[in-house]
């Protein structure tokens, strides 16, 4: 479970209510049933019309990413793996390389070294995995514009709901005393709608996104491993070209663990 995220939509709640309450507010307003069914069905709505059946039944498996605390593969591991592959097929050829493919967790890492053990052209392997690597952006991004489009739609379905919830308060003019509890209660709908799009939907598309670049950038480390294992470089050379595509808090990190280990050798 994913704490940091659940502590950002609570503190999204305390936000409101606290505001709430510091002007004065009843906190007992939004509970309004009728806003919610016109903002959550109607933003549920909304994506089931702009998305076929096979995309929105993915949404339970896009909570579950966005909610599990499933961490990062470590780009600094990734790299200690290749250099020991460099190392493995300089000593013994590529073909050694067949040994320790499956013992590999990485199933992209295992795609390529199957075919790098199989001899295709470095270009074919590099056309394959960068294919592989854009279907899955395209799966995320996917994803995300869910998210997206219904962090879209709640904000103007707010303002709907507040149409609707007038409508109903102009009905009873006569009243003075539930003409203004109801009017108030009509903005609800608008404050469900803002507080749905903007502090829910668009914050879990980004944070997807986000996760999905990871895994690329994780991706385009092995594919330029491996291309650079099969065309026999320098350990050491690959080394500092994968150091290179790091970001510096990692590659800090991997220089720090390195020196770590040469003390204990």
């Amino acid at each position: 479970m994913d704490i940091f995220l659940i502590l950002g939509i609570i503190l999204g709640f305390v936000s409101v209510i606290v505001g709430m309450i510091v002007k004065g507010a009843d906190v007992s307003v939004l509970l309004n049933p009728a806003a919610a069914i016109i903002i959550l069905v109607g933003t549920l709505a909304s994506v089931i019309n702009s998305f076929p059946k096979s995309e929105f039944l993915n949404i339970p498996r896009l909570l579950l990413v966005l909610f599990s605390e499933k961490r990062r593969e470590d780009p600094c591991a990734i790299i200690r793996r290749i250099i020991e592959l460099a190392r493995t097929t300089r000593k013994s050829g590529l073909l050694s390389l067949d040994k320790e493919i499956p013992n590999m967790d990485n199933q992209f890492m295992q795609t390529g070294l199957e075919m790098l053990v199989d001899g295709i052209e470095p270009e074919y392997i590099r056309e394959a995995l960068n294919d592989e690597i854009e279907s899955m952006e395209e799966r995320h991004r996917s994803g995300a514009m869910i998210f997206s489009t219904a962090g879209s739609s709640a904000p103007t379905l707010g303002v709907l709901g507040a149409v609707v919830g007038l409508i109903g308060a102009l009905g009873n003019l006569n009243d003075t005393v539930k003409l203004a509890h109801m009017i108030a209660a009509a903005f609800v709908a608008t404050l469900y709608g803002i507080f749905f799009g903007y502090i829910i939907c668009h914050p879990f598309a980004t944070r997807l996104k986000r996760k999905s670049q990871e895994e690329v950038e994780n991706m385009e480390l092995i594919l330029e491993g491996i291309l650079l294992v099969q065309e026999g470089k320098n350990p050491n050379a690959i080394e500092k070209k994968l150091l290179g595509m790091l970001k510096p808090k990692d590659r800090k990190r991997y220089r720090f663990s390195r020196e770590i280990g040469k003390g204990e050798e």
